[in-house]
């Protein structure tokens, strides 16, 4: 157990040293200047970018989850942030078309740069990581199952990218807490 650990922990700390601080302050500048921030992945990318929505309501944004029924719509100043490790998604896609001609700006997160979803966002946040797409080819090193490796960086990344953007709007640690549920 105790080497299996480190050795996630590591291939995690790895993949994050390789993202570039000038696309993450970039994810952060669109971030904060969004009027809306409206967030999609799928799956278990799905599930991180679900815990950013959160974090992003606790430093007062306007942020919702798309398919939920409370998100509003988007345009001009607005942003959506997808995740799509593999490059592509279908829906993604979709979605960015939707969002670009609605004139709401795209963020895109992902471990494949090169993938197509690129092309078509505003900004691209790379976190370079073994996805379910690459865990069969005889590059796939990670210890840690299918898309894991991914999505583990992205939990670490996102609370990164939340600090940033706290520090850069001026949010103290008790406005972000005085945004939390009571109803737990």
């Amino acid at each position: 157990m105790t080497t299996l650990h480190g050795r996630a922990l590591d291939e995690i700390r790895a993949c994050l040293d390789k993202v570039r601080s000038d696309e993450l302050d970039g994810a952060i500048a669109e971030m904060a200047g969004a009027g809306r921030i409206a967030l999609y992945g799928v799956g278990r990318e799905g599930l991180q970018i679900k815990g950013l929505a959160m974090r992003l309501f606790h430093l007062g944004l306007k942020a919702a989850v798309v398919g939920d029924m409370t998100t509003p719509p988007v345009g001009p100043g607005d942003l959506l942030v997808v995740s799509a490790g593999p490059g592509d998604f279908s829906t993604v896609s979709a979605l960015m078309g939707e969002a670009r001609a609605a004139g709401a700006r795209t963020l895109l997160v992902t471990a494949e740069p090169g993938g197509s979803a690129a092309t078509r966002a505003d900004a691209v946040l790379t976190v370079p990581a073994q996805t379910m797409a690459s865990d069969q080819n005889a590059a796939a090193t990670s210890v840690l199952p299918m898309g894991s490796l991914y999505e583990g960086a992205l939990y670490v990344l996102f609370e990164i990218l939340v600090l940033g953007l706290r520090e850069r709007l001026g949010v103290t640690p008790a406005q972000m807490r005085a945004n939390h549920t009571n109803l737990e």
